[in-house]
């Protein structure tokens, strides 16, 4: 489904964000107190347009209220985001995530009223913690902090048999969603099909359970 998304502040996460998400086929506005961060992205995103985002008048302006979701991507200015926070709240705004550049700068945030907070820098250093830990991880997207999903593998040991003979959600504690065959996605998966050796099984699990499954030969 369509969203509308607002995004304020262009600086290289911003800019990236606002045409990603036009690039994946939402409704994007886009915008920053720099003309020359606006004109780099106008021809990418749906609105680009040039406004002081930590400005009242700009901000009641931009009609907060009317988009899914306001992203504030102005990590460097802790003060600027901040305020930006606020003011997006009062005037309406669904629901506001935004970008920090320490874990105090989240603190404050999320004091102001922001729904989500990420640290760029920290969650891709932990995702990346993940990838180099597991010798068997292709791929591996965080849902919480408790749970992901992740692209492995098929264990030697595993090859030959089917997803119904290794019961895999009661001893595993994991669930297969799709495998890669060949270069091709199977979503469509026969419980009773044997498994190849070079396939790889995207799983989802607890954190936990998908540790186990790393070490499975």
């Amino acid at each position: 489904m369509k969203k509308s998304i607002l995004v304020l502040g262009l600086g290289r996460f911003g800019a990236t964000l606002a045409t990603s998400l036009c690039q994946l086929g939402q409704e994007v506005t886009a915008v920053d107190a720099n003309a020359a961060r606006v004109d780099v992205v106008k021809n990418l995103v749906t609105h680009a347009l040039q406004a002081n985002v930590s400005d009242e008048r700009a901000i009641s302006q931009l009609g907060v209220r009317n988009y899914d979701c306001v992203a504030v991507c102005i990590g460097e200015d802790i003060r600027a985001s901040v305020l930006a926070v606020v003011m997006c709240k009062e005037y309406g705004a669904k629901y506001v995530i935004c970008k920090a550049s320490d874990h105090l700068h989240e603190k404050l945030l999320y004091k102001t009223g922001a729904d989500k907070v990420f640290q760029p820098e920290r969650e891709g250093a932990v995702r990346l913690a993940h990838s180099l830990a597991s010798q068997s991880v292709l791929d591996f997207i965080d849902l919480s902090d408790e749970y992901s999903i992740n692209e492995v593998r098929l264990p030697a040991s595993w090859a030959g048999k089917t997803l119904s003979t290794l019961n895999v959600r009661a001893v595993y504690g994991i669930s297969v969603i799709a495998l890669r065959r060949r270069g091709q996605i199977v979503i469509t998966l026969d419980p009773n099909e044997a498994l190849e050796a070079g396939d790889e099984l995207v799983v989802i699990g607890s954190n936990e359970a998908l540790a186990k499954l790393d070490a499975v030969k």
